[in-house]
């Protein structure tokens, strides 16, 4: 069973962030995801905005702690989840929420709607090219040429004299 969520969307407000009594850090993010449809018949574009909410844990929420803003833009991959409560006034509470497995940070909105990068911090890595291997045919000796084919030899045929005639 696979339950995976793959969302990019700009996020709406600043990031909800805190530390349960075990230490561990939490981060409760809202983003936005835009759809947008075109019908030929009127000739209009209508936009369906939907909020998600996004819960970080331990070293992600770290990461959304220092770098994500209200208007950044992220990519989050993980899954969703649905809680369900009774509130003090005995209404049954429902909510949908996905818990992230991954984050990366594409850009945050500035005055004006100019883009600036933002790279979440990492290892460098590095590559080294292993040289190709050497591929060679197999050597087999060469065949020996067939013998030529010999001439059947011609069937002797006994000589046969009158006297050898039955008749």
């Amino acid at each position: 069973m696979i339950n995976k969520v793959i969302l990019v969307g700009n996020v709406g407000a600043d990031p909800e962030v805190r530390s349960l009594e075990s230490g561990v850090k939490t981060a409760r993010v809202r983003i936005a995801t835009t759809e947008r449809f075109y019908n030929r018949q009127t000739n209009e574009t209508t936009e369906q905005t939907e909020w998600h909410t996004i819960i970080f844990w331990r070293g992600l929420a770290d990461v959304v702690d220092k770098y994500v803003r209200k208007g950044s833009q992220i990519y989050v991959e993980g899954s969703i989840h649905y809680r369900e409560w009774q509130g003090n006034d005995g209404q049954r509470h429902f909510v949908t929420e996905i818990t992230a497995s991954e984050l990366k940070l594409l850009g945050r909105r500035q005055d004006g709607g100019q883009q600036s990068q933002y790279q979440q911090p990492q290892q460098p890595q590095q590559y080294v090219r292993q040289p190709e291997p050497q591929y060679t045919a197999p050597q087999y000796p060469a065949p020996a040429p067939a013998p030529a084919p010999q001439p059947a030899p011609a069937p002797v045929v006994p000589p046969v004299g009158d006297d050898d005639l039955p008749f």
